[in-house]
């Protein structure tokens, strides 16, 4: 580990489970002050309680259930950043709801709503809370988790690939609308196949061990999150490919 995120204030959500877990241990290690949003608060703690082992007193648990939070939810997040920190240099959307893999015409139209809830009005919602914090930064990055299917659609994704298509969207629009004005850059990064709980549920009967680790994909963030991500805004990356993106 080289130290590349040390004074640096990362929020990550889905900070739990899967690949938002794997970047708060491995941006800690980086030296990195961190802020654990996630809406299972025993999970919370006990992330909390491992990352002190790693860099006591560099992180702040801030749970928040992204399904259910109401504007006051958002600005209390805003308002705990704010107090603690007086800035923001990182924002990683991770947490994501697969929904279910079912033809359009027979897809449930509140579990479609969930779904798009969560993976985008929800992102939309906390990345507006947090832009004035990620504004006071001297060189700030927010990053999207893609998808594969929100690049090219394909059947029975449904909700999730029609909510990672605006995931993309939103991204260009914000780094279009940040680019010059700001020192905020915005990209979107596809992790790809990678063992976690969500591709169980979109592929039950494949070979988990088969697949890599969620440790083994977060370097793209790291760097997009530090230093080396100078310069780079409005890219859609691939794991595979971003550690050798240009900037753009």
């Amino acid at each position: 580990m080289s130290g590349e995120l040390a004074g640096r204030v990362i929020a990550i959500t889905g900070a739990t489970g899967g690949i938002g877990r794997a970047l708060c241990l491995a941006a800690a290690a980086e030296g990195a002050q961190l802020v654990l949003l996630a809406r299972n608060e025993r999970k919370l703690r006990a992330l909390h309680a491992e990352l002190e082992q790693i860099a006591p007193g560099k992180a702040l648990m801030a749970p928040l259930d992204l399904e259910k939070a109401v504007a006051a939810d958002y600005d209390r997040i805003a308002a705990a950043i704010e107090q603690q920190y007086g800035r923001l240099d990182g924002l990683v959307h991770c947490a994501a709801l697969l929904g279910t893999l079912t033809p359009i015409d027979q897809y449930d139209v509140p579990a479609w709503c969930r779904v798009l809830h969560v993976n985008l009005t929800a992102a939309f919602a906390l990345t507006q809370v947090l832009l004035p914090a990620l504004r006071k930064s001297a060189d700030a990055s927010i990053i999207f988790t893609s998808s594969g299917v929100g690049r090219r659609g394909r059947a029975y994704w449904g909700a999730y690939a029609v909510s990672k298509f605006a995931v993309e969207g939103f991204m260009q629009v914000l780094a279009d609308e940040l680019a010059g004005n700001s020192t905020v850059r915005v990209n979107a990064i596809n992790p790809g196949k990678v063992r976690t709980t969500m591709r169980r549920q979109a592929y039950p009967s494949e070979n988990l061990l088969s697949l890599p680790l969620p440790e083994t994909v977060v370097e793209p963030y790291i760097r997009l999150l530090g230093p080396r991500g100078a310069g780079i805004t409005g890219q859609s990356l691939d794991c595979q490919s971003a550690v050798s993106a240009s900037p753009a």
